[in-house]
């Protein structure tokens, strides 16, 4: 376990080992605004598949990229008004929003949930790792998601390949995910930001699955 570094340069020789790590197909459990957060890079599927045998985690469950920037996303994803809205008013934040992919992928996976995280550790390890970051909680799937880099450590700490310590997760609950693939949008997590706000947002009521 590494601790993220007060200096500049410090934090930028730390985010840079830490894109080693996972462009050597590695783990990396590093603090994110919501929850810490367990990455590997979305284009090495041996990684990818890392992730769901230390977490234990259902194959039908998609992982979300955590991005450096929200401009990057259309590159990807189908995006629109509503997405620009949200996206300017919410990230960096925690609101994780669902998409349709531009190309949908061999496995069927026809949508892609993105978010841009408001923490200074995590925008530079994605962004020493080329501006996305597949990622999940840092948690063994159905189990509390972890607050500090010791809740992470004590979960899957023996299955991962470099744990980023910065401290307590300053929000410390999940983000909000938002399906826009859906008619109408629809809620598929409450978490860090208010329904109500999401509505104020986009002008129109959103769909609740139970949760």
């Amino acid at each position: 376990m590494l601790t993220w570094p007060d200096d500049d340069a410090g934090q930028r020789e730390l985010a840079d080992s830490a894109a080693q790590v996972l462009r050597a197909s590695g783990l990396v459990v590093y603090p994110t605004d919501t929850v810490y957060g367990l990455g590997a890079l979305p284009s090495l599927p041996d990684a990818i598949q890392r992730i769901y045998a230390v977490k234990g985690r259902p194959d039908e469950k998609a992982i979300v990229w955590l991005v450096s920037s929200g401009h990057d996303v259309a590159q990807w994803c189908g995006v629109d008004s509503r997405f620009e809205r949200l996206a300017e008013r919410f990230w960096p934040g925690a609101l994780t929003l669902v998409l349709p992919r531009l190309h949908p992928q061999a496995d069927g996976l026809r949508t892609l949930g993105v978010r841009v995280p408001a923490h200074p550790a995590a925008l530079r390890v994605i962004e020493a790792a080329g501006g996305v970051v597949a990622t999940t909680s840092a948690n063994r799937a159905g189990r509390a998601s972890a607050r500090t880099a010791r809740d992470a450590a004590s979960e899957i700490g023996n299955h991962v390949d470099l744990i980023i310590d910065g401290g307590a997760a300053p929000v410390g609950v999940e983000s909000t995910v938002l399906d826009l693939s859906t008619d109408p949008v629809t809620v598929l997590r409450a978490g860090a930001i208010p329904v109500d706000e999401i509505e104020s947002v986009i002008g129109a009521s959103v769909a609740r699955l139970s949760y």
